[in-house]
Parts: structure tokens; sequence; C-alpha cells
């Protein structure tokens, strides 16, 4: 597979006698590729994710986006292949209506008007939001002006997608619906998604996890061998799953599960198969 993002032993502070934030951050993220990048608080998610979007530059080190080196003259070109949803959508807002909100990035880059008005009606219409296209944002709860968020971001073609904590505003139900209309847009899409989270939930539909610690790289891998580590994971700050924990308390209480139980539906049948077993 082709790598869409590079970052080659890549260190960043917030001022130059400021402790690192990152340090020495090597990693590669694959066309069309779904990851998680998790760690606790003050691990350097957040910093990674606006590092990606030509937000901040690294102090050390190089960043690839899409073939192209980041740099203060590159930086216009590599923005048009990465889209990025915040944590507050009312950050991102700038239009008085849906439509005009969805149209700002287009406009910005010149997209010819009969083409615009058909990325705003697919966009919407990829997030449920077309019944809204004329309200007001500030009138939408909180998942639908994450959605829309995501229209607008959705509809100036990125390459890749972030989402920077883009879903911890929103309760359990919002948070599920939301994630589930970034997976659908993913595929249909061909996007990279990357997605900066502490919610351990989110972490079991992508394909490769990135596990930070103190601002290195602590673990990569796939989510159901990260998973696996829960007690590594609590002792650098994270939670872990409530299925993933819920097994791990029985094993302790001498049912012999398997340890990489990560789902409702795997730890019915995982029950079921020991119970018919006795």
């Amino acid at each position: 597979m082709e790598s869409i993002i590079e970052f080659k032993n890549v260190s960043f502070r917030y001022g130059e006698n400021a402790p690192w934030i990152l340090q020495d951050c090597s990693f590669t993220i694959n066309e069309n590729e779904s990851i998680a990048i998790i760690g606790h608080n003050g691990s350097g998610k957040s910093t990674i994710a606006k590092l990606m979007n030509g937000l901040l530059f690294p102090q050390e080190g190089e960043i690839w986006i899409n073939g192209k080196r980041l740099t203060e003259e590159s930086i216009w070109e590599i923005r048009k292949d990465v889209g990025m949803v915040f944590q507050n959508p009312d950050n991102q807002f700038v239009g008085a209506t849906v439509q005009d909100d969805v149209a700002f990035g287009m406009e910005n880059r010149g997209v010819p008007r009969e083409e615009m008005e058909k990325r705003i009606e697919s966009s919407l219409q990829a997030v449920h939001m077309t019944e809204y296209r004329l309200t007001e944002p500030h009138r939408l709860s909180g998942g639908q002006k994450q959605r829309v968020a995501i229209a607008g971001v959705i509809a100036v073609s990125p390459k890749v997608l972030i989402l920077d904590e883009a879903t911890v505003m929103l309760d359990p139900k919002g948070r599920t619906e939301i994630m589930e209309t970034i997976t659908h847009l993913q595929r249909q899409k061909e996007l990279s998604l990357i997605t900066i989270t502490h919610d351990l939930q989110e972490v079991i539909k992508v394909e490769r996890v990135i596990v930070l610690n103190k601002g290195k790289i602590w673990a990569t891998g796939k989510p159901r061998d990260v998973l696996q580590r829960g007690d590594e994971l609590q002792k650098i700050g994270l939670d872990i799953p409530f299925i993933s924990a819920l097994s791990q308390e029985l094993r302790e209480q001498g049912i012999h599960m398997r340890k990489d139980v990560l789902t409702s539906e795997e730890m019915l049948e995982e029950l079921w198969t020991l119970h018919s077993n006795r």
C-alpha cells in the first residue's frame, strides 16, 4: 500500500525551553487506512493532529503528506489533502445557514458553482442532514452540528480525514451515530481516516492503533492485539473497553475466557460456548 502520511523522527515542543510534547516519533499511515491514535491527556495526540494539518511545524524531523514534505511553502497544497474535524463544531462554523457553511471551504478553493451545488447536496446527504440545509447552525443539536462540520470537510474532497476528539462532546448514542457515519464515508470516499481519541470503544472499529505515552510511540498494532494488554494500558493512564474489563474480571474469577474478547457479541458467544461445554 502507498503511504499517505509519514512522520520521520518528529519532535515538537511549545517554546524553546518547554518540555518536549513529542520525541523522535516515526510512523506511517497508508492510503485508505483507518487509524486510531490514543494516549493519556498530554501524551501528544492533538499535537500530532495539528502537525498533520500544518497548524504546527516540527522542531526536529520531517513530515510528509501525500508525497510532499510539510514546509511553509507547501502548507497550502497539503491542506487541500487533509481535512480536520475538531471536538467543538461551533469553532468551525462560518456560514449563516448549513449549506453556506458546507460551501465555505469550496469557495476558498475556487470550486465552480455548479460543482459546488452538487457537492453540497451529496455531502449533506452522506451525513443525513439534507433537510437542514437552510437551518442556522446554532439551532442544531451537538450531534447535528458535528455532522455538518463533517459534511463541510468531505465537500472539499480531502484524501485524509482527521477527527480530533470529534465525539467527546456527544452522548453515547450521538457518538455511535457519528462513528458509523464516518466509517461509511471512509469506505465510500476511500479516505485515510485518523481518529484522535481517548475513547477505546472507537478504537475497536479501526484497522490499526498507535498508542502514545509521554510523547513517544508506546505501541502500534491491530486493535485486538493492543487491547489485550489491558493491565499495561491502565498503567499508562488509559481505560480499557467495558467488555475487555469484564472479560478480565471473569478470568480473575477463574472463568477461562479468551483474552481477545472485545465486543458484546463476542462476549455472548464466548459465554454460550463455555456454558455448552460444561
